[in-house]
């Protein structure tokens, strides 16, 4: 008996935990839905707290040096103190609400290269964390995210890679520690302006603040520098509106904003890392178009295809 609890102490013989999610699949503002299966090990033991918890890779700044670390974002507590028997299975479903501003991890079946996202268990017994469970989740877009990303498309921007930025946006109401950046190569009538452009959604209940960063080219006598525009637009009106004009006219300002605004800040401050900060209003909607505004999937598809890295990283 005495090696059968000096074993599980060291995680030989002890309780098991396993994660199942019923969908693997959301999108910002939803649910995660499963259970957690516990069994327990050759002894009794007592389980002082179940935990689950969005985890993420995000890019983080020290001095002048960068690096991706795994970074905890929302946190569920499923279970308190209890016993755990020898060989008793227990099963704890759960209901996990997936935070408004969960980055988009995947576009139309396609995983987005530099995102993961998981959901890791913890199991805490005897003031000792076992992590030892991470489930993949996939973060689909919402129907307003769709819209905008497919105008991207539509306009001939190529999907390049996206990523987390620590930090917080100049004048954005923001709850999480970080922000996500979706880059593209500039459509061809772009080109003699802007070499990419930068995506960010902070998404919230009643719709999302969208940031547009363009890598602008520099002139004959002139370098090339960063404008960055704010807008707005509403989940209401994702069936109103022709988003292809609308990202157009977001584009227009954002180019022609350089140098009116204050920039974002630094990491960890009250900003992101970069350029300049544009507080372009909402261009107004027309009337509808391409079928409702619905956009092809295969033209998203278009746009996205390419070298995507699986669950796990780079």
């Amino acid at each position: 008996m005495v090696f059968k609890k000096m074993l599980s102490a060291l995680g030989v013989g002890g309780p098991s935990v396993d994660t199942v999610l019923t969908n693997p699949n959301t999108r910002p503002g939803l649910v995660l839905d499963g259970q957690v299966n516990l069994r327990g090990g050759e002894a009794p033991a007592d389980i002082e707290q179940i935990t689950l918890a969005l985890v993420t890779r995000v890019e983080m700044e020290a001095g002048d040096s960068e690096y991706a670390g795994t970074m905890e974002f929302y946190r569920l507590p499923v279970s308190g103190p209890m016993r755990l028997e020898a060989k008793q299975q227990v099963t704890i479903p759960f209901q996990l609400p997936v935070p408004w501003e969960t980055p988009i991890t995947d576009v139309y079946g396609q995983r987005l290269r530099g995102m993961t996202m998981g959901l890791r268990t913890e199991l805490a017994i005897a003031r000792a964390v076992d992590k030892g469970d991470l489930d993949a989740v996939a973060v689909h877009p919402l129907p307003v995210h769709e819209k905008i990303l497919g105008a991207f498309a539509q306009l001939g921007f190529q999907f390049k890679n996206a990523d987390l930025e620590r930090g917080h946006i100049y004048g954005v109401q923001q709850t999480l520690p970080f922000y996500q950046e979706i880059e593209f190569f500039a459509a061809p009538q772009y080109a003699h302006a802007i070499r990419e452009v930068e995506l960010t959604f902070v998404t919230n209940q009643h719709g999302v603040d969208v940031i547009i960063e363009c890598d602008k080219r520099g002139g004959l006598f002139s370098g090339g520098h960063d404008t960055v525009g704010r807008y707005t637009a509403e989940h209401a009106e994702v069936d109103q509106v022709d988003w292809r004009a609308r990202v157009e006219g977001w584009l227009g300002q954002t180019v022609a904003s350089y140098g009116r605004h204050p920039g974002f800040g630094q990491p960890g401050k009250q900003g992101g890392h970069h350029g300049r900060h544009g507080a372009g209003g909402m261009v107004a909607g027309a009337a509808l178009g391409l079928a409702g505004g619905m956009v092809a999937g295969e033209m998203l598809e278009d746009a996205f295809e390419g070298d995507f890295g699986d669950f796990g990283g780079e």
